[in-house]
């Protein structure tokens, strides 16, 4: 059975467009990208000194279930030459899963939705322009109404024109 999922695609080491790129292209081995976000270049959040990010959202239709979609998202991550070294540090590609379908999920290896995806814009700004009127299955708010009750200020998210380089961004 297909199920619709929403991912949360982020780079901020080496060429962050083309490390989305590939990211994206390996997804369509897991399911069918269905939508795909613009580029958003993003704050990086937290205390860390790093390289802004590159961000944009997807919805796959996939057949997996989530712990074997969890598998593979993690298994392209490796693919990309993600390392995890540090906790919210840079990195080459990060997939995060923040909705599947209605489903809740809560393991301490996967929670679905995705705990912290309502406090950040750099996730629901790109989300918002693919899945607007979507649920958000534990608040019952819209995505739209996620964006929207976000406070403004940092960290900062731009859209990137589709023209936008990563020369020049």
């Amino acid at each position: 059975m297909e199920k619709t999922v929403y991912l949360s695609l982020g780079s901020n080491l080496g060429d962050r467009a083309r490390n989305l790129q590939a990211a994206i292209e390996r997804l369509r081995s897991i399911g069918e990208v269905a939508a795909l976000s613009g580029f958003y270049e993003t704050e990086p959040v937290g205390d860390f000194h790093q390289p802004w990010f590159l961000n944009c959202a997807v919805m796959l239709r996939t057949e997996k279930m989530p712990r074997q979609l969890l598998a593979a998202v993690m298994a392209i991550e490796q693919a990309l030459g993600r390392k995890r070294t540090v906790a919210k540090g840079p990195r080459i590609i990060d997939i995060d899963i923040l909705l599947f379908g209605a489903f809740v999920v809560d393991l301490p290896s996967l929670m679905i939705p995705h705990p912290a995806m309502h406090e950040r814009r750099f996730v629901l700004q790109p989300l918002a322009e693919i899945a607007p009127a979507v649920r958000h299955p534990v608040f019952h708010r819209t995505i739209r109404e996620l964006l929207e009750d976000l406070p403004l200020g940092p960290p900062q998210v731009r859209k990137l024109d589709d023209k936008t380089t990563e020369d020049s961004a």
